[in-house]
């Protein structure tokens, strides 16, 4: 295992070209091997990384990419949405740099941009499987609102939304 430092990751809060690709590629192959999801799940992504890209407004979305000699390990968005509202969207952690706090490190990211663009409440979509996830947004003051049985990502599981109010 290697002994990796938070220190040593650079976050930058700008997309650049390679990195819709390469997240969306991230999100497949993890969500593949680590729950077994199927292609869908990586269109999913695809797709709303693109929604993101098209919509883009610097005055009120958010990326966080977290690089580390150059390559992306961990990643993070907030778009806005209609009645001042947010959500955050592909939190994602490369698997060997998980507990060194990177997660905890870009919810904290997002909830000071949340707070500082006033933004009265967020929201997220996940699955009942993403534990750790879980527990982060739980953390944020994310409470679990809705949950229904889906087969959409080429297995039964069940989608959750969490909410956060101010």
């Amino acid at each position: 295992m290697d002994n990796y430092k938070l220190e040593d990751i650079q976050i930058r809060t700008e997309l650049h070209a390679g990195d819709i690709g390469y997240v969306t590629y991230m999100h497949g192959h993890l969500y593949k091997k680590e729950y077994g999801y199927g292609i869908s799940f990586e269109a999913y992504v695809a797709k709303g990384l693109y929604e993101f890209y098209k919509k883009y407004n610097p005055q009120r979305d958010r990326v966080w990419v977290a690089e580390h000699q150059n390559k992306i390990v961990g990643f993070l968005l907030l778009m806005a949405r209609k009645k001042n509202s947010a959500q955050l969207r592909y939190f994602i952690l490369d698997p060997a740099y998980r507990g060194i706090g990177l997660g905890k490190k870009l919810a904290a990211l997002y909830m000071d941009y949340f707070h500082e663009k006033k933004f009265k409440n967020s929201y997220l979509l996940t699955t009942h499987e993403l534990f750790a996830a879980a527990h982060i947004y739980k953390k944020m003051g994310f409470v679990l609102t809705e949950e229904i049985e889906s087969t959409s990502f080429g297995k039964l599981l069940k989608e959750q939304r969490y909410d956060l109010s101010i």
